[in-house]
């Protein structure tokens, strides 16, 4: 008999898993993150005024 059976990489041959939640304790919303670039931005040029 023939052997019909589809065999499958095993899971731990170098593969990574990667997971959707974040273990970082910085928590940073986008509108923060566009706020202090804007910020960074403004302090850079009136700097460069002077």
């Amino acid at each position: 008999m023939a052997n019909n059976q589809i065999r499958m990489p095993s899971s731990g041959a170098g593969l990574t898993t990667f997971y959707d939640e974040s273990k970082s304790s910085i928590h940073l919303t986008p509108q923060a993150v566009v706020g202090l670039t804007i910020v960074v931005i403004v302090v850079a040029i009136l700097l460069n005024a002077l």
